[in-house]
């Protein structure tokens, strides 16, 4: 018997009452069978154009058992194509009729900033939760991480005012209870106050109802110093004091413990203190150019798409 053919049988046996000596054969560990390039097309296809019976995405495990694979083949695939039918984005293109017009004019303040002014990216965080916890966070201990209840007691609400300066990365914030035209024009006495009347403030901000109530023109008539830029409609990415608020969001409030809601103004306010006494401005790459480019692809990305389409790509 070949030496080879001898190592593949295993013989197993047992004495004992009631058990059958058996005889398995063992088959040799050999090298993979590649993968077709049409069998990869179809994995390729299959993933992008359909979905499995009841599910909304393709895992490994449901695209080899219909495909009658192995699971680790389906990855090795998806791997060499890109593609990670689990993860989703999010992303929404703006109809706004003058979309070129108003990106041109912000990209323009961010990349070359009129002299003798200061330019502010401005917008509201409303309702902001004072969350407090049903029960104390477990203490700390070495192999387990930070722990909180999953419910919680609803405290209040509050809205922040922030306005980024965008050389300094300094935040002029100011806490209300509501988000009004008579709020916003009391943040724009608050930050006329605080910037030196010989500069002239100009102002990113989006299209929401109150930054253009009758009363705020009214007040912007007497203020010729201010300047309005207004982004697209759908286009919060373009003011660069939402990466702000998303800082503030991971680092001072998601995890915090708010009794009331004077303990989240408080946690707020700790947070602009510290941020203002060592602020590092975020810094505007992107050319008007660049964006409009990739805004034109994904139209015709989007345009390609049929109507019923709703699988996520």
């Amino acid at each position: 018997m070949p030496a080879a053919t001898e190592h593949a049988l295993r013989v197993v046996t047992d004495t004992r009452p009631g058990v059958v000596a058996l005889r398995a054969p063992i088959p040799l560990r050999g090298r993979r069978k590649p993968v077709s390039p049409t069998s990869r097309w179809w994995f390729v296809r299959l993933t992008q154009e359909s979905k499995p019976e009841g599910e909304a995405h393709w895992s490994c495990r449901s695209m080899a058992k219909a495909a009658g694979v192995s699971p680790a083949t389906v990855q090795r695939v998806w791997s060499a194509r890109g593609l990670k039918p689990r993860l989703v984005r999010t992303f929404k293109l703006s109809n706004d009729r003058r979309f070129d017009e108003k990106l041109i004019d912000v990209v323009g303040v961010y990349l070359n900033p009129p002299d003798k002014a200061v330019v502010l990216c401005m917008d509201e965080k409303s309702q902001i939760k004072a969350l407090d916890r049903t029960q104390p966070s477990l203490p700390w201990k070495k192999g387990r991480a930070g722990t909180m209840t999953h419910d919680y007691k609803r405290n209040g609400t509050t809205t922040l005012f922030a306005a980024l300066n965008v050389l300094t990365g300094v935040v002029m914030g100011q806490c209300l209870p509501r988000h009004r035209n008579g709020e916003f024009l009391k943040f724009l006495r608050t930050i006329d106050r605080q910037v030196p009347k010989g500069l002239q403030v100009h102002m990113i901000l989006d299209n929401y109802g109150t930054h253009t109530h009758d009363n705020v023109v009214a007040w912007l008539d007497k203020h010729p110093r201010f300047h309005l830029h207004f982004i697209p409609t759908s286009s919060s990415w373009l003011n660069m004091v939402e990466r702000w608020f998303r800082e503030l969001t991971e680092k001072a409030i998601r995890r915090g413990v708010f009794k009331s809601v004077p303990d989240l103004i408080a946690a707020i306010e700790a947070y602009l203190q510290a941020n203002n006494n060592d602020p590092k401005p975020f810094v505007w790459t992107a050319t008007a150019e660049e964006i409009l480019e990739k805004v034109s692809r994904g139209r015709v990305a989007l345009a390609s798409i049929p109507a019923n389409n709703e699988t996520p790509h």
